[in-house]
């Protein structure tokens, strides 16, 4: 990474309709954004975006952030 270029940058989409509650939007993006901080200097080449496009129920989110951590370092191994 040179002066110039800026650290990768890291964001999420989960709307309401895809997690309903609130705390479980929140946990998952706090599960994303620790997988991404684990895994810098590589990550830090990368914007990177996290949607949710379906539905996923409360007893799902525990596969949901393992299904965004296995994205993430197809990503990085790429």
């Amino acid at each position: 990474m040179t002066a110039l270029q800026a650290p990768g940058r890291l964001g999420f989409v989960i709307g309401r309709s895809a997690v309903v509650r609130a705390v479980d939007r929140n946990r998952l993006r706090r599960r994303w954004r620790e997988a991404v901080r684990t895994r810098r200097p590589h990550s830090a080449d990368f914007d990177i975006v996290f949607r949710v496009r379906t539905r996923i129920p409360p007893d799902a989110l525990d596969s949901a952030a393992l299904e965004g951590r296995a994205l993430l370092d197809r990503l990085l191994t790429a």
